[in-house]
């Protein structure tokens, strides 16, 4: 099966046909190049639809994100923009693998396919001459036959002729000699011609014509195999996805089961539980007795958990349940007694459990220069002593403060879980350690505190010092030659680093490792080739990798 030898007569023919499969190859390309676009489309409208339903930050609906269907939905948020970066992915390659490279292929085709039709042109235009050559020496001949024979009429003609004189006899048989000469001539070239033109027909429909549409055969077939296997790559481009797909839908359908009713209820109850005890019956006043009529003093205007009266709201509305008290517009008092009693420790054990945060913080400070001066007094040629004496009494000032501001709000606390109704036993667990000690001071940090977000934490008392024992600074620090990076690291606070020895960092800011703590609770990073030194390893999250040589992100 060859076109050279089953085609030889359909040039046009195999030219157009030829010129269609190039069509064929760029209709596909630019229906892959759609499907891109439709690809990107979809995982931009998907990524702007996960954004949109996105709790915004430090705003109510934030904080409504804790129970387990709302989370289940953020999770389902977050899987749905992984989602969509698969059909980026998806995208991304088609175009690479498939538009990019059948594009160039096209271009190749084209120049290919152009090179075989100009050769056979260019044969079918040989062929043609060969045979208006043959045309014209087979007309000469006829001619040059035809003027031979007038000749030799007219000789005969003339020879015949008694009244014509013998020299005219003479000139007429030489004319017809010569014509016969010509005709002769003519025929031998004639017979030359035929025999040059059908070896040359020969040749160009047994070798030249087949050699070109076979190898105008060949490149069709290779376009169309190279079509084909396009395709499977368009299959398999998206079958790659497949498994990320199905671990996506995976988690979404894992936060779906984890949602918990119960857990859900129970949460509702810890987030708006007042703490007070329902109203008891209405005592009945009679009116037909003469007798001056007063407000009757019901459980609505006491509570019921410690015989003492609960403060007045308003002037003349004398006792009123908490539901229906007005909420107070703008800042509340200091110690949220405008709360009911449950929310308002709620309040108060936030308010501890932040301040108790901002006395680690100092401490891990404190700390940190207090290993500093020690390593300056072993060292005095690293830094003065003495630099950071105000810096170490400004920050004692400050834990002074807020451990007298975290000593006012346990009180409070302590007043306000004494008033509270009795609990059940698991709930007295978690009230911490005010009911246990029945003291108005406790811990900095109780135990099983209730955290602000409504779940229960078991953080241990961060009033306490940190007690590390200092060490020397390695002899490293003089080492002209800089230290390789071995990671990256991450500060989780800010630092300002005063002293000699020390650099400064912003909370969120990346940075190069390029000395482990070596246990005196500082890490040696390095900013640049010209910014280097210590923080308290506190204070940042170190990514120990050998190969980090990214740029780090501040």
């Amino acid at each position: 099966m060859s076109w050279g030898t089953e085609l030889w007569d359909q040039f046009d023919n195999l030219e157009k046909h030829t010129q269609w499969g190039i069509d064929v190859l760029e209709k596909y390309i630019k229906f892959v190049k759609e499907r891109t676009e439709i690809e990107l489309s979809y995982a931009k409208q998907l990524r702007n639809l996960s954004k949109k339903y996105q709790p915004k930050k430090n705003s109510k609906e934030e904080e409504e994100y804790r129970y387990t269907s709302t989370k289940a939905f953020l999770a389902t948020l977050n899987e749905m923009n992984d989602y969509a970066g698969q059909h980026e992915v998806i995208s991304e390659n088609m175009t690479s693998l498939i538009t990019g490279e059948l594009t160039r292929y096209v271009q190749e085709l084209k120049q290919e396919r152009k090179s075989h039709f100009h050769d056979g042109r260019k044969a079918q235009q040989h062929i043609e001459t060969c045979w208006k050559q043959l045309e014209a020496s087979k007309r000469r001949f006829e001619r040059d036959c035809k003027e031979a024979d007038r000749a030799q009429q007219y000789f005969e003609k003339m020879d015949a002729d008694i009244n014509v004189t013998k020299a005219d006899v003479e000139k007429a048989r030489q004319q017809a000699q010569l014509r016969h000469q010509m005709a002769e001539d003519s025929k031998a070239e004639y017979c030359s011609t035929l025999q040059k033109f059908n070896s040359e027909q020969h040749d160009h429909y047994y070798t030249h014509i087949p050699n070109i549409f076979q190898k105008i055969q060949e490149m069709e077939e290779r376009r169309i195999v190279r079509i084909g296997e396009s395709m499977k790559t368009f299959a398999e481009v998206d079958r790659q996805v497949i498994p990320i797909i199905g671990k996506c839908l995976d988690e979404i359908t894992k936060a779906a089961e984890s949602i918990d009713h119960k857990n859900d209820s129970q949460m509702v109850i810890e987030a708006f539980k007042s703490g007070f005890e329902p109203p008891g019956d209405v005592d009945f006043e009679d009116f037909t007795q003469p007798m001056k009529r007063t407000v009757s003093e019901s459980s609505l205007s006491n509570s019921r958990g410690d015989g003492k009266s609960e403060p007045k709201f308003g002037g003349k509305s004398k006792g009123k349940l908490w539901p229906f008290i007005k909420k107070n517009k703008g800042a509340g008092p200091e110690d949220f007694s405008n709360l009911p009693p449950e929310q308002r420790r709620k309040k108060l054990q936030q308010k501890v459990d932040e301040l108790n945060k901002d006395i680690q913080k100092e401490m891990d400070q404190r700390d940190a220069l207090t290993k500093m001066k020690d390593v300056y007094i072993k060292n005095p040629q690293m830094g003065d002593p003495a630099s950071v004496d105000h810096r170490l009494a400004e920050l004692g000032q400050n834990i002074e403060k807020l451990r007298l501001e975290v000593q006012k709000f346990e009180g409070w606390l302590a007043e306000v879980e004494g008033r509270l109704p009795m609990r059940t036993e698991q709930a007295r667990r978690q009230s911490g350690l005010y009911e246990a000690q029945n003291t108005s001071a406790v811990n900095s940090c109780a135990q099983d505190r209730e955290s602000p977000d409504g779940s229960y934490t078991e953080e241990q008392s961060q009033e306490t010092e940190m007690k590390v024992p200092a060490t020397d600074f390695d002899d490293e620090f003089d080492d002209e030659e800089p230290l390789p990076t071995i990671g990256t690291c991450k500060a989780l606070y800010t630092f300002e680093g005063q002293n000699e020895g020390t650099i400064s960092v912003a909370e969120g800011e990346m940075l190069y490792v390029i000395e482990e703590d070596k246990g005196d609770g500082w890490t040696r990073i390095r900013r640049n080739e010209d910014e280097e030194g210590y923080v308290p390893t506190s204070y940042v999250e170190v990514y120990l990798d050998k190969n980090a040589k990214a740029e780090p992100k501040s």
